[in-house]
């Protein structure tokens, strides 16, 4: 598949379609590792998970395993985790604490800040010539820690991880801050979640980039009333004053849906449980208020950072990242943020809930599983892969510096007040794709020209 074809067939953003090739094709998928996982800026963990010297956690970036750890002096690494002598995994493990990780193979072993400390035989089989400072664990070659989630790149010529986000840090900083606006105030609540789907990535990638349209799925929990305020997802009686709103970063391929509150909007009620919670909540809303002021009234939902990493910004406050096992495997992985201040009761309540409402065994994500699953293996067949998929939605109804109240929100907006879905985001997110797939350098990635065709918002 020729580089250049991604855009000149199958992802052909004006008529609003997308080949099935992107999602079933072997050859698709392996240039993929190499020009988007090779190359983005990809979610590792949180430093909460690795507090003290000698912690580490295994994490993955695309297909390859890597060793995220803090090392005697504090200071934070990421590894591949595959020993330089002949690429076994020298830390088998999840997590833990160790002075140096030892590959069971042959022996070489690795202190936490990546040197080749032990080599045995070095004397008599190396004749101690061994340049150990030349054999150490392969380092990725940019690292970040963004209000303490931990993100890398393999890539050297990448942008920083704040030229990567652009304008999308504004609508991110929900997930990572605290309840009450502080900077950076999330911990990780316990361990996280694994488990594998057979389908493509971009299945979940598509639908938590804001697929506004399968409401359908979720009938069920919408009826029981499973959110954390004793309503449903999408019935609160505050929500229905709120603009709700499809937000695109197109030069970058990041996307959220939000709701923002009129000024004039009273604050969601705090949640109906012990008065430690609910007041817990009610201050944090107030404090947050106070701070962000105007920004204060935008409740970021479900959004994407390209290419592969989730997040739900309100409860069920969580990360997902979608590791790629294949074009037609993709194991999830996801981690539960609760704030670091807060009361252990509030933390044992919000841990109920995101078990009750996330992850495999919870209510949302089995209807989703079920979707992806059938979908990708009902486009796999001769017949079925001559056909396109339909991404029509919101066409032409992009405004750009939206509006409203006196707060202007920084990328591609599509109001869903009134349009109640849009494809906006998912087209968004595609465009992005193919301009990965097609660019070769990091100057024609970061040049990439506006789309055509958006209006301007109304002064």
């Amino acid at each position: 598949m020729a580089a250049a074809g991604y855009r000149r067939g199958l992802v052909d953003l004006s008529k609003g379609q997308i080949s099935r090739e992107i999602f079933v094709n072997d050859e698709i998928y392996a240039q993929e590792q190499e020009r988007l996982f090779a190359r983005a800026w990809l979610f590792v963990g949180h430093e909460s998970q690795i507090p003290n010297p000698g912690d580490f956690f295994v994490s993955c970036m695309g297909e390859e395993s890597v060793i995220l750890c803090r090392d005697r002096t504090g200071q934070i690494h990421v590894f591949l985790n595959s020993c330089r002598h002949r690429g076994m995994k020298v830390c088998r493990y999840d997590e833990g604490n160790t002075p140096v990780f030892t590959c069971p193979y042959h022996g070489w072993s690795y202190g936490t800040d990546g040197k080749l400390v032990g080599v045995p035989y070095f004397r008599e089989a190396y004749h101690s010539k061994l340049d150990r400072s030349q054999w150490g664990l392969v380092k990725v070659a940019q690292l970040t820690n963004y209000k303490g989630a931990i993100w890398a790149s393999w890539d050297p010529a990448a942008p920083s991880f704040a030229e990567y986000l652009g304008d999308f840090a504004h609508y991110l900083n929900q997930t990572f801050d605290g309840w009450d606006g502080s900077d950076g105030g999330t911990e990780i609540l316990g361990g996280i979640q694994k488990w594998r789907v057979p389908c493509n990535w971009k299945f979940p990638a598509e639908n938590f980039s804001g697929d506004s349209y399968h409401n359908i799925s979720h009938r069920s929990v919408d009826i029981v009333g499973v959110g954390p305020s004793g309503s449903g997802r999408r019935d609160m009686p505050e929500l229905n004053l709120a603009q709700k709103l499809h937000i695109a970063v197109p030069d970058r391929g990041h996307q959220t849906t939000a709701y923002l509150l009129p000024q004039a909007a009273s604050l969601p009620p705090a949640y109906q449980h012990s008065s430690v919670v609910s007041d817990y909540f009610r201050e944090c809303e107030a404090a947050r208020h106070r701070q962000r002021g105007d920004w204060g009234r935008l409740i970021t939902l479900v959004g994407e950072v390209f290419p592969s990493m989730a997040f739900l910004a309100r409860q069920p406050r969580t990360i997902a990242v979608w590791h790629p096992r294949g074009p037609h495997e993709t194991e999830i992985w996801r981690w539960f943020l609760v704030d670091k201040a807060a009361p252990q009761e509030v933390k044992d309540f919000l841990r109920d809930y995101y078990i009750r409402y996330s992850g495999p065994a919870g209510m949302t994500e089995q209807d989703d599983m079920e979707n992806w699953n059938y979908a990708h293996a009902a486009s796999r067949g001769v017949i079925a892969r001559r056909f396109a998929y339909n991404y029509e939605q919101g066409k032409g109804t992009e405004i750009e510096h939206y509006e409203h109240e006196g707060l202007r929100l920084p990328g591609v907006v599509v109001d869903l007040t009134q349009a109640k879905s849009s494809e906006h985001n998912l087209r968004n997110l595609y465009r992005r794709w193919a301009q990965f797939m097609e660019a070769d350098s990091w100057d024609d990635l970061m040049a990439q020209p506006h789309p055509a065709g958006v209006p301007q918002a109304a002064e």
